[in-house]
């Protein structure tokens, strides 16, 4: 990690590189630097009036089981069946009984009964298919919808224009990356990421602090950029990296010093009401302040429902520990979920933000028809529900339809790249744009022919 200090010295554990500039606050800890932050240009990539639109990712880390949640089979025999009743809705649809906070938002989303994937069953895979829209493979490591939209679109102002929300995801059992980086085109398009709790009282974002070694630059931000850096760092200013970091060093500072940065991100300005519409949790304050950095300018906001599988209760619920059970979810999961996404919804569409704001409930695979013998599902990429809300998407209807037991498609299967496709059409991207990938040669956004689900809109 790069320390600035007062007498100009600086130092690094792998050599000075231009990533490796300025490590703030945690950044450090995870690898990513606000040099990753640098100013994009706009290409002209995206349809025109689109340029508004923004999305929001909740990514369902775990993986929801359909016949519980969205795609319940109340015919089917009681081991596939499960324990929860289907409650209508707004909506021309049922859904789960865990989910009454859903249920009376059901004409403003809709739902994608039919995906599936024919990877291997495993978390990664699954997070890479869902989130870039291909698989990792052949060293090819493809980027995160929301970091080709910051290539593509650029920022529209000093915040990032693709955030993560609480933090990157973690261990899921793999060790493939979850498609949640830059990819192909490199760190400088890695997403800013929170690396907080937003439920905690004493919440603050470590990376819009400047570290403590810097106090000239706290002390004396109205200086121009150029005299901080001669006074912060003279013996490292004549090299050749210098050079080419003073413009992701201006980007860093502009970030720290931003008050509409430090605005966007504090919670406290939101009334008390509000905060507990949401739910005083991690994932229901992750939905507020998703809902703040859309306000604010950033035009992709992605939260992780849970950051692990391991020791936690979650969506992955194999039945025995460290996983959890169809109750767990039941009791722990599903109202804190009902309450934040339903609050999110409402709150989009009361700040006349939704039209404008992709709203889609992502995961990597669905759960096995049968109950296993520990009283839970297991994974199973043959068929899973997810659902879409805002940015052009009609509510109130369903796409696609599953079998009897939930367990393959029988009516319009849908692929992952469909799913980013999908995505990538709501915000105004032309799907036949090609992005800069290894070896610097043009690299599509999608595969050829790959289509959005053009039903939902």
């Amino acid at each position: 990690m790069i320390k600035v200090t007062g007498s100009g010295s600086i130092t690094t554990c792998d050599g000075v590189t231009r990533r490796d500039f300025l490590q703030v606050g945690a950044l450090g800890a995870i690898g990513l630097s606000l040099s990753q932050m640098a100013a994009l240009k706009a290409l002209g990539n995206v349809s025109k009036g689109r340029d508004e639109r923004a999305a929001i990712m909740i990514f369902n880390l775990g993986a929801p089981s359909q016949l519980d949640t969205f795609d319940l089979k109340p015919d089917a025999p009681a081991e596939i069946r499960g324990p929860f009743k289907p409650i209508k809705t707004t909506g021309d649809f049922q859904i789960s009984e865990i989910f009454p906070q859903h249920a009376k938002l059901g004409d403003k989303f809709s739902l994608v009964r039919s995906c599936y994937h024919t990877a291997a069953a495993v978390h990664d895979t699954g997070h890479q298919m869902m989130q870039t829209g291909r698989l990792f493979t052949g060293g090819v490591n493809t980027p995160h919808a929301g970091c080709a939209l910051s290539y593509l679109a650029g920022r529209k102002t000093e915040l990032p224009a693709h955030v993560i929300l609480p933090e990157p995801m973690g261990p899921t059992g793999g060790n493939l990356p979850h498609g949640q980086d830059g990819g192909f085109l490199g760190k400088n398009y890695d997403p800013f990421v929170l690396n907080s709790d937003p439920s905690k009282k004493d919440f603050k974002v470590p990376d819009l602090l400047p570290p403590a070694e810097i106090g000239e630059v706290r002390l004396q931000r109205r200086r121009e950029l150029r005299v901080i850096v001669d006074d912060a760092v003279k013996n490292f200013e004549a090299s050749e990296s210098a050079k080419l970091m003073d413009a992701n060093f201006s980007d860093a500072y502009r970030l720290m010093t931003s008050t509409k940065a430090r605005e966007a991100f504090d919670l406290t300005k939101e009334p008390e009401k509000v905060r507990e519409r949401y739910g005083m949790t991690r994932f229901g304050q992750c939905c507020l302040l998703a809902r703040r950095l859309i306000e604010a300018g950033v035009r992709f906001v992605t939260i992780n429902t849970f950051i692990t599988v391991f020791d936690e209760i979650t969506w992955d619920i194999h039945g025995s520990k460290p996983f959890t059970s169809i109750a767990g979810m039941r009791d722990i999961v599903a109202p804190m979920y009902d309450q934040g996404y339903s609050a999110l919804l409402e709150d989009l569409f009361q700040h006349g933000m939704l039209d404008n704001t992709l709203v889609c409930n992502l995961s990597e695979f669905g759960r096995t028809p049968k109950i296993n013998p520990a009283g839970g599902r297991d994974h199973w990429p043959q068929c899973w529900t997810v659902y879409f809300a805002g940015g052009g998407v009609k509510g109130g209807r369903v796409v696609g339809k599953s079998d009897e037991i939930g367990g393959y498609p029988v009516e319009r299967p849908v692929a992952p790249k469909e799913i980013v496709a999908t995505i990538y059409h709501s915000l105004g991207l032309d799907l036949e744009t090609h992005l800069p990938g290894p070896q610097a040669r043009p690299f599509p956004l999608v595969d050829f022919g790959t289509q959005p689900i053009r039903e939902l809109f």
